[in-house]
């Protein structure tokens, strides 16, 4: 029996499946031997639909002078790819442009040209076959070139078995859609008194990638399982369980790594499409709900990613490198500017580190705590002095997991990406007080002391900082991040992840976390992870759900009794995974589609990444049943039951299918602590229709006896129960701010939902009176916007009029200050990022030809203008500046002016880390030092831009004589678990730039 899927008109961006032997009719794609390439290696189409693997099916085939590769099934979307040869970095890999991604329509020819890091998007407007040409333009590998032609072939066959045949019960479950209609999930049960049932699961909805429109599964005997009033309910639990267990591997990979070779690791691979161990995505996995149902892998996983120094750089390390027993430190993977500071993150390892610690028994646990303390206090310690701001007690560093810089940063910012590496985010600095408490931890456990101490005083610091920084009375929430170095206001910008882990890890009050979560925005299928969102930014980050991060609201929701908050989060999880048959990494937040094509813009639509069983997606999932759900905490004892249900959830877990009496019990089976086996059972009330509010516990029993508070292990026998009777329903809040239902998901300009682009500061000049500082913008068209302007990162102005300059009285005609400004949107006080700030103070340079240095000065080229060291910057490489006297006294910024070319600005190992040394003449130990990042810079065409470096302030004194170094530190490149990175920094260490010379800027 042959059953179809009915396909929405709206466009789902897409993977790719070969369809063997569709079409023979019409082309024949067999390679011949008619004609000799061009060149001796294979070509391959690369990109999201191949998990940026080379697979042979995507391999073009050469004959009578083209490459092809004919009947591809694509869904409709943009998926990013490349043309590339059969590894990256050796090889050749070719896009439109290398400045940015390129669009590139069907029955266009595109010259390609070597990337430099960049992507392609196709831009398939509805599912079918497709065919690729590639024609060679230029052999020569100096400079290879392409054309590219991509055009549709035919309609994709979309018949489909119906798995429900022969299953003894089956219901239908609709899900209304943006559009007005419905979607319809079916779930079946072959038998529904088996012991291990056989679900089935299809779905009407058009899937991200192309294939079958239904998956079926079977419950192992060896994972938890539940048993409920809802046969949807149970089957997707059986899903993310074996989202799970497709997860679990023996061998990891990635093109980047080890030559694509797989590396042998039981581990958890991130995605269907990501096949390696990435720090955050797997920490925040664990901590969700992997680390209490398998924490070995999980523990597997997390020392993989901790690393020791290459032992060829232990001898000339910078002696201030904090090198605790091995020296092993937790890997920031790959990302903006080259990685590490730029990001600093890492510390979300403490996160699953934390979790893993409570599951694993005591013999494993206490070796994993020693490590686990080893490594956390050698990434700690560097982190203190890379990335610590002690003017704010802040950590620098990008937003956790919000890695795309224009997703959600200001747009300028991608030109200059230091600035990120002087901003600080909520998110990141959660993590660092996770890490820090941890640390504290785990230090008291190892007897020591002292360090037990110091960890604590910087974790309740921090949180105290946080606090002050983050916090915005006004919009009764945390923002997500601050601006930069010389403009470190905080931005009106909000995540729902920052919000969550203050929350969580109990750094906001009880009432500023319920205020947070009450006053973020929320979307009829689910939170978005950002708000508000970026204007002209395709669909990712932002204008995204992420299901991990709604698990993250729903566990913050459970903390502070929002029961409105936790009905969203709990609806939108069980939504986007039955209609995708798989817990997806992310879906548009006003339509909840794995992809919503934009037909008038098509390079807004999105998300242009997308995969099924995403770690932490299957996490967050997971964790929602066993954690929260059935109150299943694990601690440091042991662990205690507290359930959190609503009484939606109860309508839910009771009855959606159309059961005419809600279920009262509901039972979480085969859960294995530490080798014994529990049943958690949940007795509820009775049901009414329209209740509203969550249950709280009366009494709980294990094996029949009753207990309270920590379970621990010498209280279980080999196999438990436990029997939660719930009482009656308590209010909790109802408070949630819902975006208006008329906002569509295609007004790409909605001021009720967007922010305006952040304005320019066209000019900032000395005047008689005062400064005048002039705003230019050309990005906001029309009337109701605002601007605001600031200076030295407090607002000084409102509502200014942009169309004069604007006179700051108060400044003085000679002040030493720098100023930005913002927009705002009258109609929703929705506010952009601030511009690029202009600074008045006076800037000095000392060009290389000024400095003390042992390398070779190269002179202007095509590439960068002015004299310049090429690649300075070896362990032994030294630049100083012998003497600077300042006429005032006051506080300067010392940074290096440089180029980084060796990676794209959005990946990479080679962030460019050193440290800074200031002197008095004749003295041996500086009064100041600091590290400075001098990270991957966009290139212009064929030009190189010199950039300014992050800075170190000092204060100098006037008429003193000073001496300034510059020294090397440490990168991403010097861990020896990069040696297998395939692209720079991989084979040998870098940590080299060119460098035109020094900045000293006056406060």
């Amino acid at each position: 029996m042959i059953i179809r899927n009915t396909i929405l008109s709206a466009a789902l961006l897409g993977g790719a499946v070969l369809l063997t032997g569709c079409n023979s009719g019409d082309s024949d794609d067999s390679p011949t031997t008619s004609s000799v390439a061009p060149w001796d290696f294979d070509l391959y189409l690369v990109g999201e639909f191949s998990g940026w693997g080379r697979d042979d099916k995507y391999k073009l085939h050469y004959d009578q002078g083209v490459y092809t590769l004919n009947n591809v099934e694509f869904s409709s979307g943009l998926p990013p790819f490349k043309v590339a040869g059969p590894e990256w970095n050796k090889y050749p890999d070719f896009a439109a442009s290398t400045e940015q991604e390129t669009s590139v329509s069907p029955d266009v020819d595109y010259p390609m040209f070597d990337n430099k890091g960049q992507n392609n998007r196709l831009v398939v407007m509805e599912r079918g076959l497709y065919d690729f040409q590639v024609e060679v333009t230029n052999e020569n590998l100096s400079s290879p070139s392409i054309n590219f032609h991509f055009n549709r072939a035919s309609d994709a066959d979309m018949a489909m078995t119906n798995p429900h045949e022969g299953h003894e019960w089956v219901l239908k479950q609709a899900y209304p859609t943006w559009k007005g209609g419905n979607e319809q999930v079916t779930v079946s049960v072959k038998k529904k008194d088996a012991r291990l049932r056989e679900f089935a699961l299809s779905t009407t909805q058009e899937l991200r990638d192309p294939g079958d429109g239904y998956v079926a599964l079977m419950e192992d005997g060896s994972q938890p399982k539940v048993n409920t009033g809802s046969l949807l309910f149970d089957a997707l639990f059986a899903l993310a369980i074996n989202d799970m267990k497709r997860d679990s591997v023996s061998q990891i990979s990635d093109g980047s790594y080890n030559g694509g070779a797989a590396i042998d690791c039981d581990c958890f691979k991130t995605g269907a499409k990501w096949d390696y161990v990435w720090t955050r995505d797997l920490s925040y996995a664990a901590n969700l709900g992997l680390a209490a149902l398998d924490p070995e892998r999980v523990m597997n996983s997390l020392l993989f990613k901790l690393s020791a120094f290459r032992a060829s750089l232990k001898p000339q390390l910078n002696p201030s490198i904090p090198r605790i027993g091995s020296g092993k430190q937790v890997i920031q993977d790959t990302g903006s500017g080259g990685s590490w500071p730029i990001s600093t993150d890492r510390t979300t390892w403490a996160l699953g580190a934390e979790k893993v610690l409570t599951s694993l028994p005591e013999d494993k646990a206490s070796t994993f705590a020693r490590e686990a303390f080893e490594a956390l206090g050698n990434t700690l310690e560097a982190d203190r002095q890379a990335a610590f701001d002690h003017t704010d007690g802040l950590y620098s560093g990008e937003q956790s997991f919000l890695d795309w810089r224009e997703q959600t940063y200001a747009q300028w910012i991608r030109k200059d990406i230091a600035h990120i590496g002087m901003s600080k985010s909520l998110s990141t600095n959660a993590t660092h007080y996770v890490a820090l408490t941890l640390a504290s931890k785990l230090a008291t456990r190892q007897g020591d002391l002292e360090s037990a101490k110091k960890y604590q005083e910087w974790a309740d610091n921090l949180k105290k900082a946080i606090n002050d920084k983050f916090w915005l009375k006004d919009q009764k929430m945390y923002a997500s991040l601050t601006n930069t170095h010389t403009d470190n206001s905080t931005v009106a910008k909000f995540d729902m992840l920052g919000i969550a882990l203050v929350t969580l890890t109990g750094i906001a009050s009880e009432e500023r976390a319920a205020q947070s979560l009450a006053h973020y925005p929320h979307g009829q299928f689910g939170v978005p992870v950002y708000f508000p969102q970026q204007p002209d930014v395709p669909v990712y980050h932002n204008r995204a759900i992420w299901p991990f991060v709604t698990a993250y609201s729903l566990k913050a929701a459970a903390r502070v009794h929002n029961v409105a908050v936790f009905d969203n989060a709990m609806a939108s999880l069980m939504r986007g995974a039955a209609l995708n048959l798989s817990n997806m990494e992310n879906l548009e937040w006003l339509s909840g589609q794995p992809s919503l094509m934009d037909v008038d813009n098509p390079d807004l639509s999105g998300p242009v990444i997308n995969s099924q069983r995403q770690l932490w997606s299957v996490g967050g999932y997971l964790g929602m049943v066993t954690e929260t759900l059935f109150g299943y905490h694990l601690n440091d004892n042991g662990f205690h039951i507290n359930p959190f249900i609503t009484a939606q959830a109860h309508k839910i877990m009771g009855a959606m299918d159309g059961v005419k009496d809600v279920a009262r019990s509901f039972t979480l089976a085969n859960l294995d602590y530490q080798g014994k086996k529990l049943s958690i059972t949940t007795e509820l009330p009775e049901y009414i229709e329209g209740s509203e509010g969550y249950y709280g516990v009366n009494a709980i029993t294990l094996n029949g006896q009753a207990v309270s508070g920590s379970i621990d292990k010498e209280r279980l026998n080999e196999t438990n129960t436990i029997v939660v009777q719930m009482g009656a329903l308590e209010a909790g809040s109802h408070q949630i701010t819902r975006v208006d239902k008329d906002v569509k998901p295609l007004d790409i300009k909605d001021s009720r939902v967007f922010a305006p682009v952040e304005p320019v500061i066209k000019e900032v000049r000395p005047v008689a009176q005062g400064i005048e500082v002039a705003v230019k913008d050309e990005k906001n068209p029309g009337s109701g916007v605002t601007y605001n302007i600031y200076r030295d990162g407090e607002k000084v102005a409102s509502n200014i009029d942009i169309t004069q300059s604007w006179l700051d009285v108060d400044a003085g005609a000679t002040g030493s200050h720098c100023y930005s400004a913002e927009a705002v949107y009258e109609q929703s006080g929705n506010s952009s990022h601030h511009a690029k700030p202009v600074c008045m103070g006076s800037v000095r340079f000392f060009s290389v030809d000024q400095l003390q240095h042992s390398s070779v000065v190269s002179a202007p080229d095509k590439h960068i203008s002015g004299e310049h060291l090429k690649e300075w910057g070896t362990q032994q490489d030294q630049l100083a500046l012998e003497s600077l006297i300042v006429d005032k006294t006051g506080n300067y910024d010392i940074s290096v002016k440089y180029n980084n070319s060796h990676h794209a600005i959005n990946l990479g190992i080679t962030n460019g880390v050193k440290q800074i040394k200031v002197f008095r003449a004749g003295a041996t130990e500086p009064l100041a030092e600091g590290i400075i990042q001098l990270p991957h810079v966009l290139p212009e065409g064929d030009s190189r831009p010199l950039r300014n470096s992050t800075p170190i302030s000092v204060n100098l004194q006037a008429g003193v004589q000073y001496r300034i170094e510059v020294v090397d530190y440490f990168n991403m490149s010097y861990m020896e678990s990069n040696a297998t990175y395939n692209d720079a920094g991989g084979v040998k260490p870098v940590n080299a730039m060119a460098v035109s010379g020094i900045t000293v800027l006056e406060k």
